[in-house]
C-alpha cells in the first residue's frame, strides 16, 4: 500500500504528507548517502498525534518518502513561494544543498512522470475520495495537513522559526473564524510561539483542496521539530518535549473540530 488511512466518523480528515520514510529499490540505488539519511522527513508525528482515532478523525498518511516524491508540491512542479528558494517535486538536494543523487542518476521527466503515476496520484486520489465521504456525511469537513521541520534551515528562512506555524494560504482556504479559534487557542497557552501565514502559508494540499464555499477548510500546521524531537541524527523521539506540547495538539485538533460541527 502506498500510504496508510484510516476513515473516521467526525467531519476532520488530518494528512500527514511527509512521514514516510520508504524509498523503492530502484531509486534507492541511485541515492547518495545523505539522502538514505532522510533527514527532512517529518519525523514522528504519527506518533505525536496518536491521539486522534480517541477523538474520531480519518487519518491519511504517507509511506514514501518526500525524497521519492513531494506529495505537497503542485503536479506540474510549479514554485508555491514565488522568487523563494524551496525543494521541487521531485527534490534533488537536501534542505542543506547536499545531493540526493549520484552522478548523472538525478530523475528525468520521464521518471518524473512514472513517479507521479505510481506514488503521488494514490495519495490525493484516497484523499479526495475522504473528503467526498466526509462532505457527503456531514455537509462541511477540516483538512489538516500536519507537518514539522527543523527549527533552523537558512536556506529557507532567517533565524529560527515560531514553534506553531499555521498556514491558510493568506485566509483563502478557511473560514477566518476557524482560523481564529485554533490560533486563540495556541496563543492562550503562552508557552510556544505562534504564526499565521508567516513564512509557511500552508503548501499545495491546503492551497488545492482548501475551498471554504464548497465546504473544505484547509489548514496547514508546521511544529518546530525542537517542540518535540532531537532535530539531529538519529532525530529520536523525546517524551518529555512532546509531553509538554501533545496537550496542546490535542487542543488545537479539538478546537477544529468543534469549530466544525457547530
Amino acid at each position: 500500500m502506498d500510504y496508510r488511512f484510516h476513515a473516521g466518523s467526525i467531519p476532520l480528515l488530518v494528512s500527514m504528507p511527509h512521514v514516510g520514510t520508504d524509498v523503492p529499490d530502484d531509486i534507492a540505488a541511485g541515492m547518495t548517502p545523505a539522502a538514505t539519511e532522510k533527514a527532512d522527513t517529518d519525523w514522528h508525528l504519527v506518533k505525536l498525534y496518536d491521539f486522534l482515532g480517541a477523538l474520531g478523525a480519518s487519518t491519511l498518511s504517507a509511506r514514501w518518502s518526500r525524497y521519492v516524491i513531494d506529495l505537497n508540491r503542485p503536479p506540474e512542479n510549479t514554485n508555491l513561494y514565488p522568487g523563494q528558494d524551496t525543494t521541487g517535486l521531485c527534490p534533488v538536494d537536501t534542505f542543506h544543498r547536499e545531493p540526493l543523487y549520484l552522478e548523472g542518476r538525478q530523475p528525468s521527466q520521464a521518471e518524473v512522470e512514472r513517479r507521479l503515476a505510481a506514488y503521488w496520484q494514490p495519495y490525493h486520489t484516497q484523499l479526495r475520495a475522504e473528503l467526498d465521504r466526509l462532505l457527503a456525511l456531514h455537509g462541511k469537513v477540516v483538512l489538516w495537513d500536519a507537518h514539522s521541520i527543523a527549527s533552523v534551515v537558512p536556506r529557507f528562512f532567517e533565524g529560527k522559526l515560531p514553534d506553531l506555524n499555521f498556514g491558510t494560504a493568506d485566509g483563502a482556504s478557511c473560514d477566518k473564524s476557524m482560523t481564529d479559534a485554533i490560533a486563540g487557542v495556541a496563543r492562550a497557552g503562552e508557552r510556544f510561539t505562534v504564526a499565521v501565514n508567516g513564512r509557511f502559508k500552508g503548501g499545495h494540499i491546503t492551497r488545492f483542496y482548501g475551498k471554504p464555499e464548497q465546504g473544505v477548510h484547509a489548514i496547514q500546521l508546521e511544529m518546530c521539530q525542537s517542540t518535540y524531537m532531537d532535530e539531529t541524527a538519529p532525530f529520536g523521539y523525546r517524551e518529555d518535549r512532546a509531553a509538554e506540547v501533545q496537550p496542546l495538539l490535542r487542543q488545537l485538533v479539538q478546537a477544529a473540530a468543534d469549530w466544525v460541527r457547530k
